[in-house]
């Protein structure tokens, strides 16, 4: 059976990791899944539901003794593995790198329509 202490300290802890890895805060787990959206594989925002089921289930003692503890560890175990996996420094690289390439396509095109208008109007 999980208890209530037992989800607060789970719960706790995977806030923590999402805050440290992803930068993302939530006063409990639904706040902090429905913040780091689709930053998180489908799996594991599949594993986050459960655990946001049983975070509620367990605040209740009728509730929290239909609680399956065995999948809720399981379940606990793929996001916090998955959350200690990421790498701060290789996101905020891949996020600088598309954020140039963002740019240097805007410029091209911009420079392609340029050299287009230079021709319709008869300068080159």
């Amino acid at each position: 059976m999980i208890t209530n202490n037992d989800m607060a300290a789970k719960s706790r802890k995977l806030r923590g990791l999402m805050q440290q890895k992803l930068d993302v805060r939530g006063r409990d787990l639904r706040q902090s899944f429905r913040r780091a959206g689709r930053q998180l594989p489908r799996a594991v925002r599949k594993r986050g539901a459960e655990l946001m089921r049983a975070e509620m289930q367990a605040h209740n003692p009728k509730t929290a003794r239909q609680l399956d503890a065995e999948a809720i560890e399981r379940a606990y175990e793929v996001v916090r593995a998955h959350l200690e996996a990421v790498d701060v420094g290789e996101r905020r690289k891949a996020r600088i790198l598309s954020l140039a390439g963002a740019i240097v396509a805007n410029i091209i095109v911009v420079a392609v329509l340029f050299v287009i208008w230079l021709w319709w109007r008869g300068y080159v």
